[in-house]
């Protein structure tokens, strides 16, 4: 049996700390009038703290055997917490701020004293989240772009994709930090209109330029052309496509002088004239956010801020293999993508046995989403069928065909089915069809190449799918042209 004795070992080690006799390290903190020195012991920092000892090798000693390390922003209040955790294990925060308790974590983990900025960060979380929330730029600033604190980033991102107005309407939103911004405007799952996001970078952009009149009307060329500079890196990101044609008038048009003159054209263009392509880049719709107008652009292609995960089950249907088969057809290529080489993530949209069988539901949730892939489990069989669009699918009011010459359909190996089919589209002008019969038909490819559809609004009751041979696309991707019923689908966006 082992007596332990911490609580008088935690005793003897803080009057250690106030013993100025032995002490060989100086360790100065603060700055001008606020400066302080504390005397410390090299053995207790050096097994303490790995920054401590690798300090220390670079410390000269002067005349009297004694070191000075000189620290000075870290604060008077901050390094006697720190020191009394150093020597005694002890840390009192009853009677701290809640702003003390951050920059004590912050300054914890810059000194490599891991568990007491862990303990620091998991109190923050559970006890601290309102000041979190409304602290959000301060505190994001000095854990963005470093690879501690995953459990803060965590709680930021979360509240990033849900909460997104928490943190554009903080107090301190002006002072974030541009590639903390930037990183958030390259999320896809922001839940905010994108009118919004517009508003939010302007107000960003003009606080980084306070000497801006209050009053664009009265700005210069030189006002506009400052902002513009400013927001060189964030202006890319902005989803313009699907932005409401009013909102863009009214609140888009009077900074177009910071956009290039190509996209303000493409823009007026496309709420003009429906069917002509444009010619600026045109990203997809976010995915939890609330387009107001139907989107209409071609695919386009971003680096993946979500790779596949070979650990995490995204889909009842297919596997990280198809993934990647999915992926090579999608870029045209003719091998296949290695499983640690798939640029795109599949990010879940819609399931069948999660959100429903109806017709209606297929358009409801996936209007608006544009680089999409559907793949449906055919009924008593081991076919896995889908197929895949580059362009936005839309709640639309008359039923037309939508042209593109990068869709394709295709079935998957699976069970005993042994070889996948990929069918690229050959008439481009049919490549996909859109009806306005909601409450029957689902996705639809070519002449019913590839088309779920139900008399009851349900694809998994009645046997009315199905995938026939007539030319639209290169070959059949099933042996039959029978029609069948699904036990499941789903719908993922590609990023």
């Amino acid at each position: 049996m082992a007596l332990k004795f911490f609580d008088k070992l935690s005793q003897d080690f803080s009057g250690l700390l106030n013993d100025k006799k032995e002490h060989n390290i100086v360790i100065e903190v603060d700055k001008e009038e606020n400066k302080k020195s504390f005397t410390a012991h090299s053995i207790v920092l050096r097994y303490r703290s790995s920054y401590f000892d690798k300090e220390l090798e670079n410390v000269t000693t002067n005349k009297n055997h004694i070191k000075t390390i000189i620290k000075p922003n870290i604060s008077v209040q901050i390094f006697e917490l720190i020191l009394k955790y150093i020597y005694g294990g002890i840390v009192d925060i009853e009677n701290s701020d809640t702003k003390t308790i951050y920059e004590l974590m912050v300054n914890a983990n810059e000194l490599e004293l891991k568990e007491l900025s862990r303990k620091l960060e998991s109190y923050l979380i559970e006890s601290k989240a309102s000041w979190l929330k409304t602290h959000f730029s301060l505190v994001y600033h000095s854990i963005f772009g470093i690879n501690e604190f995953k459990s803060l980033k965590n709680f930021y991102n979360d509240i990033i994709a849900k909460y997104p107005n928490l943190i554009f309407e903080s107090e301190d939103f002006a002072s974030l930090q541009e590639t903390a911004l930037i990183s958030i405007l390259k999320r896809d799952d922001l839940k905010i209109e994108e009118i919004k996001i517009w508003d939010y970078v302007i107000k960003w952009g003009i606080a980084q330029n306070p000497t801006l009149p209050a009053d664009s009307k009265e700005w210069s060329k030189e006002n506009f052309e400052a902002l513009k500079i400013t927001l060189r890196q964030c202006l890319p990101l902005i989803r313009y496509f699907h932005i409401p044609n009013e909102d863009a008038w009214e609140k888009v048009k009077p900074y177009k002088k910071i956009l290039e003159k190509q996209l303000w054209n493409d823009l007026i263009q496309y709420h003009m004239f429906t069917n002509k392509p444009v010619k600026s880049l045109a990203l997809p719709a976010r995915i939890t956010s609330n387009p107001e107008l139907p989107s209409r652009h071609s695919r386009t292609i971003s680096t993946p801020e979500f790779p596949p995960r070979l650990n995490e089950p995204f889909s009842t249907i297919i596997n990280i293999e198809h993934v990647a088969e999915l992926s090579s057809w999608i870029d045209q290529k003719s091998t296949t993508y290695s499983l640690v080489n798939i640029p795109y993530g599949f990010q879940l949209i819609l399931r069948g046995s999660r959100d429903g069988f109806h017709p209606k539901t297929f358009w409801n949730m996936c209007h608006g989403y544009a680089g999409t892939i559907v793949v449906a489990k055919v009924s008593e069989t081991d076919e896995i069928i889908g197929g895949y669009n580059p362009l936005a699918w839309e709640n639309t009011i008359e039923s037309r065909g939508m042209k593109t010459k990068d869709s394709f359909i295709f079935s998957l190996k699976n069970g005993n089915i042994q070889n996948s089919i990929l069918s690229q589209v050959k008439y481009s002008s049919k490549a996909l069809h859109y009806s306005n019969k909601q409450d029957i038909y689902g996705p639809w490819f070519g002449d019913s190449e590839f088309m779920m559809k139900s008399d009851v609004s349900d694809f998994t009751q009645d046997k009315l799918c199905r995938c026939r041979y007539k030319s639209c696309y290169l070959k059949s991707i099933r042996t039959t042209s029978e029609y069948f019923s699904i036990v499941e689908y789903e719908v993922f966006k590609v990023i």
